[in-house]
């Protein structure tokens, strides 16, 4: 066999290596999103995949290396709104607005997920690790709404609770899910939290 049969024969044989890893990390993502991370086992991900489970083991050798790959993967594929942008926005209500407007499209877009994860995030210490960026995520959006107000004592604590409440996952999905609202709709009824918040009595 010449060098370059050879070197061809190898690069097929790591494009098809390759193809095989995608083929394995996408059927693991659809399960986790149709089932969840606990209801997938590794003899549903290899039969989705059209592999044997030794494959998937020889790819992926526990719990941990499916989850990175999962995550990465997706995470790639449905990155969430930047806070960064809201940053350049004065004015605090219309920085909520838009910043809602955008997690909550961005909720709409990955409910499935996101409803799996938050799901079994108590009981897989993979799912666990892989939310905390999530969660990070969220404190850090919190962050951004936050400032400018020029908030102090009770006023400033209750309006940290409406804005952790508004950008919560859990909080779209019930405005949203069961209920007649709008993702607009929503963002208003939020906005009107956040900003009564200070006055509260």
């Amino acid at each position: 066999m010449t060098d370059q049969k050879r070197t061809y024969r190898m690069k097929r044989r790591a494009e098809l290596e390759e193809q095989t890893r995608l083929r394995i990390t996408e059927s693991a993502i659809a399960l986790h999103e149709e089932l969840g991370p606990a209801r997938t086992s590794i003899s549903a991900i290899a039969d989705r995949a059209g592999v044997r489970r030794s494959t998937v083991y020889r790819h992926f050798p526990d719990d941990d290396a499916i989850f990175t790959a999962c995550s990465s993967h997706w995470r790639a594929a449905n990155p969430p709104p930047d806070p960064v942008a809201w940053a350049a926005i004065d004015d605090p209500a219309a920085r909520t607005a838009t910043a809602l407007r955008e997690v909550y499209a961005f909720y709409s877009r990955t409910q499935r997920m996101y409803t799996s994860l938050l799901r079994d995030e108590p009981h897989v210490p993979a799912v666990q690790r892989r939310l905390r960026d999530f969660h990070g995520y969220l404190e850090a959006v919190q962050g951004v709404l936050m400032a400018g107000r020029g908030l102090r004592g009770a006023a400033r604590r209750r309006t940290q609770a409406a804005i952790g409440h508004a950008v919560a996952f859990a909080t779209w999905q019930s405005l949203t899910s069961g209920q007649p609202a709008a993702d607009d709709d929503a963002v208003a009824l939020m906005c009107v939290l956040v900003e009564g918040a200070a006055d509260a009595r």
